[in-house]
């Protein structure tokens, strides 16, 4: 959780040409799949692909990671860009000691779509992640995603190597029914 300060102040809002008197208050952000859910169905757009966001968007996204909202709207027009620049910090933080050796697709091996909120849910859903961690910071769950995905397919290798192949099993059982017919006698 970020937590961040807004001194009351006066500031002058260009767009409304009027000064604007806003009173102290402190934001606690998570950066979450909660807060990305919010903000895609306001704005039906997936957060994660898009990159280049309006000032509007911004703004409003950090309202949608707000966990207690102030009593005045007007506070997030007073957020500085060092303020801005401690927030996308914060964002693009990995919030893990996890990392993986090579780039991986991305988490459900759906490669070059479109990510949203919903599809992460699905990912959640079928790694079976407990709910809880839609509150997780986005990039710890994400990387959560990836481990499951990982050890899957791990998993799915070291089956696969245990499997005899088809055409072994085949040229085995033949020569076994060969032995057999020798030992008995028969034609078949």
């Amino acid at each position: 959780m970020l937590q961040l300060i807004l001194p009351e102040g006066e500031f002058f809002n260009d767009e409304t040409e009027e000064f604007i008197v806003t009173k102290a208050c402190v934001l606690k952000l998570e950066h979450s799949l909660i807060s990305i859910s919010k903000w895609e169905s306001r704005w039906k757009l997936s957060f994660l692909n898009t990159t280049e966001k309006t000032t509007n968007q911004s703004i409003d996204y950090i309202r949608c990671m707000t966990l207690n909202p102030p009593e005045d709207d007007k506070v997030y027009l007073s957020i500085t860009n060092k303020q801005m620049e401690l927030i996308n910090a914060y964002i693009a933080d990995d919030m893990t000691a996890t990392w993986f050796k090579k780039e991986l697709k991305t988490p459900g091996g759906i490669k070059g779509n479109i990510i949203t909120s919903e599809l992460i849910y699905y990912w959640m859903d079928s790694h079976q992640i407990s709910w809880e961690a839609q509150k997780w910071h986005l990039n710890r769950l994400m990387t959560l995603i990836k481990v499951h995905t990982v050890k899957a397919e791990e998993a799915e290798a070291k089956s696969k190597k245990k499997r005899t192949p088809a055409n072994e099993i085949v040229t085995r059982n033949r020569a076994l029914n060969e032995q057999r017919r020798q030992a008995l006698g028969s034609k078949g």
